[in-house]
């Protein structure tokens, strides 16, 4: 496999890239780049699909929050084909079906560009069963006005309209992540979760009842109207305290850390420390696993349309019986309390799912957060020989990247899997209780501690902007 990827290197070089920065690119510029990607995303998220019928359904309907993409628009897709390339790659590399040093220049040039090719035949593959499942529709008005009722036509520039809106998000996270801060992935998602978030503040549009879905408006309607707020307001509190638990969770434990003493190597006094928070690997390696769940059922949904129910039935965009029922992650309270609600399901497979969807967050938190933290350069070697390139030791032991990674072992794997477990279990314990805006404790999750790191690199190159000679420590651009 090492050979053929090295064969192909020339071809994964040539992949479409943003040409990364040739030197220091300032912390305003950043700023600039970053706020410039965001409002292109608000304007890319208004653009409606050209000929695509008001009837059509979002097969990604339940998993909007995550994949930071409107439905119905030229960037419906969203971050899906990314993460999901993403979880191909990580599971080949860590399982060695291919290996790849990514410590070398080469070697960073393979993994890229195979990262690449895997997303462009994601955005392909994701975009298809929209099309073929039946789940977007073809405006036979627009069929008739402008190709003579062929709605083939149609529906081949709805999948085009798709494929660029896939490849669009692609750029712009490239674009943040080299010239940028944070990564664009991270700010898709805290947009369109803060977006959801305030309209469950204070949206005045009715949904499920003659009741506003915000928060504040509802909770005035139902007062004024002399409503019952124990029968149309209990959900939305318990929704309220939840969102409002989650983040001073997330914020506390995301400043709960092991902090490593450093000492440089070559000048007395100056020390530092290397911080191993307890959520090591973040929470993004939960994106992948609750994307991988929606690719399960996004292929369960399209296998119901074309008449296999060997694997399960669906009603719309919800799994109802057979093993995409099990496998069908819990979305809120009327996914699980089959004592308040017509859940169709008698209580021991109600449990059963939601055993199923624990066990799947915290095994794959647990997993993916090793995966992520390897293919990221943060395990223990890559630690230990960024510290010994900055000049920096561990007081007391031998001066070597080999005692640094058996230093390092003692925490950074354990707390990998710590911080991947809890976590998962969060994220299930939100999910069953709901948030506000209806974006799902996951997604709350991820925007939190998103914000809370973003904020963090922010004070981070405010500082080195204002000393410049840290930079040695930290590692140039």
């Amino acid at each position: 496999m090492g050979v053929t990827l090295e064969r192909l290197e020339p071809f994964l070089a040539a992949m479409p890239a943003v040409k990364s920065p040739e030197g220091h690119v300032h912390f305003k510029k950043k700023l600039l780049w970053t706020v410039g990607i965001l409002l292109l995303y608000f304007i890319l998220s208004n653009i409606l699909v050209f000929g695509l019928d008001p009837q059509s359904q979002d097969i990604f309907l339940y998993w909007r929050a995550l994949l930071a993409g409107e439905s119905g628009t030229i960037i419906h897709l969203g971050i899906g084909p990314i993460v999901t390339a993403s979880i191909i790659l990580q599971l080949l590399k860590g399982a060695d079906i291919i290996s790849i040093d990514t410590s070398e220049a080469s070697g960073q040039v393979i993994y890229m560009g195979l990262q690449k090719l895997l997303i462009f035949v994601m955005i392909v593959i994701e975009a298809a069963p929209n099309l073929v499942g039946g789940y977007m529709i073809p405006d036979a008005a627009v069929a008739a006005a402008l190709f003579g009722g062929n709605t083939f036509i149609v529906s081949f520039l709805i999948f085009l309209q798709l494929c660029v809106g896939g490849v669009l998000i692609f750029l712009m996270d490239e674009v943040v992540t080299k010239w940028g801060i944070g990564s664009g992935v991270g700010l898709f998602i805290i947009a369109g979760i803060s977006k959801a978030i305030v309209n469950g503040f204070l949206s005045w549009e009715a949904v499920q009842d003659p009741y506003p879905f915000g928060l504040i408006p509802r909770f005035f309607a139902i007062g004024m109207s002399g409503g019952n707020y124990l029968q149309y307001f209990t959900a939305d509190l318990v929704a309220f305290i939840t969102t409002i638990a989650i983040f001073l969770i997330v914020v506390y434990v995301e400043s709960t850390r092991v902090e490593i003493p450093l000492a440089h190597t070559n000048v007395r006094g100056i020390r530092a420390r290397f911080p191993v928070k307890l959520i090591y690997a973040s929470v993004l390696p939960m994106i992948l696993v609750r994307v991988l769940q929606a690719n399960i059922q996004m292929l369960g949904a399209f296998l119901h349309n074309a008449g296999v129910t060997i694997f399960g039935t669906f009603e719309g965009q919800r799994a109802t019986s057979g093993l995409m029922y099990f496998l069908a992650p819990i979305n809120g309270p009327r996914d699980w309390m089959w004592w308040a609600y017509d859940l169709g399901h008698v209580p021991w497979e109600v449990l059963l799912r939601l055993g199923v969807d624990v066990l799947v967050m915290v095994v794959g938190g647990a997993i993916f957060a090793l995966f992520w933290v390897k293919t990221a350069g943060l395990d223990s070697r890559h630690v230990a020989e960024q510290i010994q390139r900055s000049g920096m030791h561990i007081p007391g032991y031998r001066k070597s990247p080999a005692v640094l990674e058996m230093y390092l072992d003692r925490f950074i794997p354990r707390i990998t899997v710590i911080g991947g477990v809890f976590i998962g279990i969060l994220s299930v314990i939100a999910n069953l209780f709901g948030v506000i805006g209806g974006v799902s404790g996951t997604g709350l999750l991820l925007t939190v501690s998103i914000t809370y790191r973003l904020y963090e690199e922010i004070a981070s190159q405010q500082i080195m902007e204002m000393y410049p000679f840290m930079q040695q420590f930290f590692g140039k651009e």
